[in-house]
């Protein structure tokens, strides 16, 4: 049997690629939305991807699952209790999918998603014993996928009630030894403590992940699964992700390259309305084209990108440099939006030396933070980090409106005051301070280093 695990560490996402040596054939689950990498696979093992399947319908990226077949006599394989609005054959509770020596039975495991299915991957060339655990959300590295994501409170709890009898009748029953692989790994917002690991095992998990002590405790399972206090809060684009998913999203064909763009054409762009997404570091963004949005290239990129930048308008891209131009479209394209008009030809250089206007986002230090709110009591300190971020340690004269609904409640911020926007290390309190600009705010600052810093120079932290 050959084995093969892709991380995107910037959706926090995991896929699997199982191949039969025996007979050729080869399985794709959880498929991102950039498929060529599964068929390099492929070709370098001499194998034909035969079957394709998502554990359920996700929140946080596209899939690529509807690309498959368009590449090849590929059969798209769901859940019985899926509904979608493309051709699958459903797989009910309990049935097998068997590629010469490899034999998948798929489970039907809800509580994350009510249609949520996991799968046991035996290896029959290595014996009977089940050896992999596809557990898509129904297992993570220290923790359990949330169950809050389709409804209110209601619905969450009755969500977390499946899950426990998931947990009880269909998880924990796999002996100790069985690998699990998740399709939530390191860096998903799916979870609020996964481990920085890619894979577990059943017995690891049994013993040492604190969701699963309550689990004889009906009640007091679910209440822990409902306390979503330090959870991280669910970005604007998900509910979108999840609709689409189960449609069917569009799909890619061939791809043309976004053109460069010359500096006028762009401030013609963005005088007609198009979005300015300038992909530069906050440092680099203390000069920027007004009302552009930044979200650094990097491994925050997508979810940042998918809270702030509207999705019913084209996009301009400002980049450091050229080659950043294909990573920055594949993250855009993984959720869900189109590809940018194009990008600024000579970057920044170009534009500054054209003499074209120039906003400015002053970046502070901590001291400086630090001085400002003993010396301008209207001062506004806005943080934007994650709920458990927040309750782990914050500044006493802090504000807290988290990065994923800055862009819903801005307007709570005072436009007649400055503000000072704090995120852990400068990253995410750009993307939010830019948003705050474009939104009209004037006195806006930056403050690099966030409570990383803050905490590092021993300044005072309330808790």
């Amino acid at each position: 049997m050959f084995f093969k695990q892709f991380y995107l560490e910037s959706l926090g996402h995991a896929s699997y690629f199982v191949g039969s040596e025996e007979t050729g054939e080869a399985f794709v689950l959880d498929v991102r939305r950039d498929v060529d990498t599964y068929f390099q696979t492929a070709r370098e093992q001499g194998m034909r991807i035969r079957y394709a399947c998502d554990t359920h319908q996700h929140n946080d990226y596209l899939t690529g699952i509807c690309e498959l077949p368009d590449r090849g006599d590929i059969e798209l394989l769901a859940g019985g209790r899926a509904e979608l609005g493309y051709r699958v054959t459903p797989m009910d509770d309990g049935q097998r999918l068997d590629m010469g020596e490899v034999s998948i039975e798929f489970l039907h495991t809800p509580g994350h998603t009510p249609e949520h299915i996991s799968l046991v991957l035996t290896d029959r060339s290595r014996g009977d014993e089940p050896a992999i655990f596809f557990s898509g959300g129904a297992l993570l590295v220290g923790d359990l996928a949330r169950p809050d994501l389709l409804g209110g409170p209601e619905e969450a709890r009755r969500s977390a009630e499946t899950f426990c009898q998931t947990l009880q009748s269909k998880v924990l029953t796999l002996p100790d030894f069985v690998e699990v692989y998740p399709t939530h790994v390191a860096g998903s917002l799916c979870g609020g403590n996964i481990g920085s690991r890619l894979s577990t095992t059943v017995g690891y998990e049994r013993r040492m992940n604190q969701l699963l002590a309550r689990l004889s405790d009906v009640d007091g399972f679910v209440e822990q699964c409902m306390d979503l206090t330090d959870l991280p809060s669910v970005p604007p684009y998900w509910p979108r992700m999840r609709k689409l998913n189960s449609e069917g999203p569009p799909l890619l064909g061939v791809l043309a390259d976004p053109p460069p763009l010359g500096v006028d054409e762009v401030d013609r762009l963005r005088r007609d309305g198009v979005t300015v997404l300038d992909c530069r570091s906050p440092e680099a963004f203390t000069a920027h084209i007004p009302g552009a949005l930044n979200v650094g290239v990097g491994s925050s990129f997508a979810t940042w990108a998918g809270s702030v930048v509207p999705d019913d308008r084209p996009i301009v891209l400002v980049l450091e440099q050229p080659g950043d131009l294909w990573e920055v479209c594949w993250q855009l394209l993984r959720i869900g939006y189109e590809l940018p008009v194009g990008w600024l030809a000579g970057g920044m250089f170009a534009w500054r030396t054209a003499g074209m206007p120039i906003d400015i986002l002053p970046q502070w230090t901590v001291w400086e933070l630090r001085d400002q709110i003993e010396k301008a009591p209207g001062l506004t300190v806005l943080d934007v980090r994650q709920p458990a971020e927040w309750s782990a340690g914050r500044i006493a004269e802090a504000v807290h409106i988290t990065g994923a609904e800055i862009v819903r409640r801005a307007d709570e911020i005072p436009k007649d005051r400055p503000v000072a926007v704090v995120c852990g290390s400068g990253f995410r309190s750009s993307v939010a301070a830019s948003v705050l600009k474009r939104r009209g705010h004037k006195a806006v600052f930056n403050v690099l280093g966030g409570m990383t810093g803050w905490e590092a120079e021993a300044l005072p932290v309330a808790r």
